[in-house]
């Protein structure tokens, strides 16, 4: 049956169900919210002191819509009927020739997209090096071997993006039999850049570029948006609908085009990865998500940008609030004050922003071009208050970011966003702004030498990519199920560490981008690095010594 896109076939085979009076004799067992409603006069459930928790009246009408596979309902892994005609109109939607519902989030996504593209054992596959845990478990799934592509990062913020494309070019060209490239885009802070030479180069090499879009899936479906991953030539792209969309939570998709992915093995894979048992809730607001975008298109978002325009009129009245932006003039040199400390790291100037790079750790292609309006980044400008510091004070006024740094809060709006949100989170940051008065005072009042100072010495671990003598991308790391065995394992001093495979990983955070991964080989740069760092006082996740005096390493002859 051909479905119209006003339409939400699986959604309405729902509503049918809910108001056909039908009596369940099979799972789930609360059988339409019957087990809780029965409890609904006192008199026939037990107190338990003061408390008395009962499901509110619309938990229990979502009751009534938590089925199963049945007739009338299809089935996930099978789907023949409505559940078909419902990924068909997302596909059409957002412009892929086949899309699949993802009921365990993006995370289903990428492992299915992982253990599809790596066919046999060993598959070596180009990944961005900052990637979600999610990828890290695919490749430990397939048994595949990583070479780990080392994203740009944006000289203004300091933050990394994704990799530039002689970087990807390089590795393509390094490694020819590789079975895919994987990069994400847009990164958390919805920064972004172009992705079209990006798999025209994978595609010259015959090889297929799949896409982590857990944050763009409203990419493409407005003006003012960035373009999506599918329309710049990605052939496999993920998208959490639930994140930037209005999905349920777990809600996801995955989009496939062109000949580059088996789809009959992808199928294979997400009857793998996806529960038997799928949530028809949550497949339903999939639907409705996408109802929702097919016929309201671009009007989908008219609101949530006035929210954010209003946002940052307002927030231009509070200097002392700075917000993320791209800039275009990447290329400018460092202030003098500047000056490199030992070890290679930029300096900061005395708000602890980063500065420049040099133009030798920079790719000739501009690596951040692109910005999610409906990601409000912003710091304090006057370095009183950290990200963390911010985000608690804000949450004390009532405004729940999405998340934050030891600089940067990210604020996320989105097509539910109204003005009067923006309204209270002007207003919440205004009297911030006043309640730290005296501290700014005495930051702004700060002598130069000091500052200069400070610049000189400040080490950012969000830097820590662009030394110009690390490799652009790793040799093949092998990852696997089998975990590490102490016996193979040695504790060496960090100075000695250099020629060794690590046997932890190593993670300087934030932000939290892998230095090590276990199995890579230790360079003498990356000992470098983490003394450095480590001097500095920088925190790390990942490490058996938390001193970051030694490393844990395999012994000679283990791999």
């Amino acid at each position: 049956m051909k479905y119209k896109p006003y339409q939400a076939p699986l959604y309405e085979a729902l509503l049918h169900y809910q108001k056909s009076g039908n009596r369940s004799f099979h799972v789930p067992g609360h059988k339409n919210g019957q087990a809780y409603r029965v409890l609904m006069n006192t008199g026939n459930r037990k107190q338990h002191g003061s408390s008395d928790v009962m499901p509110a009246a619309a938990f229990l009408d979502m009751m009534q819509m938590d089925v199963t596979e049945i007739t009338g309902t299809d089935d996930l892994h099978h789907p023949e009927g409505v559940i078909l005609g419902a990924q068909q109109l997302a596909a059409d939607c957002f412009g892929a020739e086949e899309s699949f519902f993802l009921v365990g989030g993006s995370t289903a996504g990428n492992l299915a997209m992982l253990l599809t593209v790596c066919d046999e054992p060993k598959s070596i596959v180009l990944v961005q090096r900052n990637v979600h845990k999610s990828v890290i478990h695919g490749l430990m799934l397939a048994g595949a071997r990583a070479v780990f592509l080392e994203p740009h990062v944006d000289p203004s913020s300091g933050l990394a993006v994704m990799p530039s494309v002689e970087t990807v070019r390089a590795a393509v060209q390094a490694y020819p039999e590789a079975k895919g490239v994987l990069v994400t885009l847009p990164n958390y802070y919805g920064m972004g850049a172009d992705l079209k030479p990006i798999a025209d180069i994978c595609h010259g090499a015959g090889m297929p570029l799949l896409v982590d879009e857990a944050h763009g899936a409203h990419y493409g479906q407005h003006p003012e948006l960035p373009a999506s991953a599918l329309s710049c030539g990605a052939d496999g792209v993920v998208q959490s609908t639930h994140k930037m969309l209005s999905a349920f939570t777990m809600g996801a998709m995955l989009h496939i085009q062109g000949p580059l992915l088996n789809r009959s093995l992808l199928r294979q894979r997400l009857a793998m990865v996806q529960s038997s048992s799928p949530s028809y809730p949550v497949m339903a607001s999939l639907d409705l998500a996408r109802r929702l975008l097919h016929v309201q298109g671009a009007d989908t978002f008219t609101a949530g940008l006035a929210a954010v325009d209003a946002f940052k009129r307002g927030l231009a009245e509070l200097p002392r609030f700075q917000l993320l932006q791209p800039v275009q003039a990447l290329q400018q040199e460092p202030p003098a004050e500047a000056e490199p400390a030992d070890g290679g790291n930029k300096a900061a100037d005395a708000s602890r922003r980063p500065t420049a790079p040099p133009a030798a750790a920079m790719p000739s292609a501009v690596g951040y071009t692109a910005q999610d309006p409906f990601k409000a980044v912003i710091y304090d400008g006057a370095g009183v208050l950290s990200g963390y510091g911010l985000q608690q004070q804000l949450e004390a006024y009532g405004c729940v970011p999405e998340m934050s740094d030891e600089r940067y809060v990210v604020l996320l709006f989105s097509l539910g966003s109204t003005r009067s949100d923006a309204e209270h989170l002007l207003q919440a940051l205004e009297r911030i702004s006043q309640a730290n008065e005296n501290e700014l005072r005495q930051s702004l009042n700060e002598s130069s030498t000091q500052a200069a100072k400070k610049a000189v010495h400040y080490i950012s671990t969000w830097n820590n990519l662009l030394d110009p003598s690390v490799d652009s991308f790793s040799e093949p790391i092998v990852f696997s199920l089998q975990p590490i065995s102490e016996k193979d394992t040695a504790k060496v001093e960090l100075e000695d560490c250099a020629g060794y495979r690590s046997a932890e990983m190593i993670i300087p955070y934030p932000p939290g981008i892998p230095l090590l991964y276990a199995g890579e080989r230790i360079s003498p740069a990356a000992v470098k690095r983490i003394q450095l760092l480590r001097d500095e006082g920088a925190r790390f996740h990942g490490a058996a010594d938390d001193t970051l005096r030694s490393l844990k390493v395999m012994k000679e002859g283990q791999s």
